[in-house]
């Protein structure tokens, strides 16, 4: 996405960047409308020479305030697609954006490198790391090579090697969670890939260095949560996590997936209700427009969250750092059952 990040600059409010394609969602067919409505103004101001400025501010102070106004009332299911947009950073595009000295590993040592997942050394924010991601991939044929980002076992378990070996050198995780779930099929099944993540659960709450998790897209099914154990769990403004996709919901409970904005309402997904219910440590806030209209203001942001809580958690000795992780995973799903009945009698 970011392949000539020096020679371009990444899509703006009013339009997107030379050369790179812009999928425009339902909800926002009026932003691209007034878009292409300024974009023939400021045209016809060159062509004719005519000052148009004062009619283009006003309407560039429009389309801002619609921005604005849209995306601070977003419905669970536009949420999803936000998510879901293909212009959307990814894993590779932060790496890119803001990993210094990245060192890719390959391989679970046991069957083959899956391309879901992303696993390698790096620098963060000046802190030595290990991240692990999910990969989607952009064009078709990345897409059908990482499986559209949901992992097979031998993902997980090259996540598992690579969270060891940091565990080794003493350096935190950084996971990028991005995934409709883990992958679904008869291989994966065969190979294990509903123990591959149960035991990264296990070890992953065990793991005696600071990790650091954040959902930059989706995060979905047993597939989150095969990387998605952290003392700090960061979840980007228009990301969204639940136990089941939309649609996944809606066919099991409705027999079709037309009812996906009712199962997305009923889910509770997105990072206002997680954050409420303590699944979620911090919301990092996304650029006017979402991050898939700048995402490089979108990876500075991420990036000096994720620095500033590796800085915290450095801080921490290893047993408390173990026992707040412990705390913290017990406190996730408590619920309070209130008494039905008249009140008990005084003793």
């Amino acid at each position: 996405m970011w392949a000539a990040a020096t020679a371009i600059e990444p899509p703006s409010l009013l339009g997107a960047c030379e050369g790179m394609a812009r999928v425009t969602l339902e909800f926002e067919k009026a932003f691209t409308k007034l878009e292409e409505q300024i974009s023939a103004m400021e045209e016809d101001q060159r062509r004719r020479g005519a000052d148009l400025s004062a009619e283009i501010r006003d309407m560039r102070k429009n389309l801002l305030a619609m921005i604005r106004k849209k995306y601070g009332a977003l419905t669970p299911w536009e949420t999803v697609q936000v998510a879901r947009h293909p212009d959307r950073p990814q894993t590779a595009d932060y790496v890119e954006a803001f990993v210094k000295e990245f060192k890719e590993i390959h391989g679970d040592r046991f069957f083959r490198d899956d391309r879901a997942v992303v696993c390698g050394f790096g620098r963060i924010a000046g802190e030595k790391v290990m991240i692990v991601g999910h990969s989607k991939g952009r064009n078709t044929r990345e897409k059908v090579a990482c499986f559209f980002g949901c992992a097979h076992p031998e993902g997980y378990r090259k996540a598992l090697r690579a969270m060891r070996l940091a565990e080794k050198f003493n350096l935190p995780v950084v996971a990028l969670i991005d995934t409709q779930g883990a992958y679904p099929g008869i291989g994966a099944e065969e190979r294990g890939v509903a123990e591959s993540i149960a035991v990264n659960l296990r070890e992953m709450s065990m793991l005696r260095v600071p990790i650091v998790g954040a959902v930059i897209g989706e995060g979905a099914s047993g597939g989150y949560l095969g990387i998605g154990v952290a003392d700090r769990l960061l979840m980007l403004e228009f990301a969204y996590c639940s136990v089941i996709t939309p649609e996944g919901c809606a066919a099991i409970l409705w027999r079709t997936a037309e009812k996906a904005p009712e199962a997305a309402e009923a889910l509770k997904l997105t990072a206002k209700h997680l954050k409420e219910f303590g699944v979620i440590d911090d919301i990092v806030p996304e650029p006017l427009g979402a991050a898939h209209r700048n995402p490089r203001e979108m990876a500075i942001t991420l990036e000096r969250r994720i620095g500033r809580h590796l800085r915290e958690l450095r801080q921490l000795p290893v047993d408390e750092l173990l026992q707040r992780r412990y705390e913290k995973l017990r406190r996730v799903g408590v619920t309070v059952e209130a008494m039905v009945g008249p009140p008990a009698p005084p003793a």
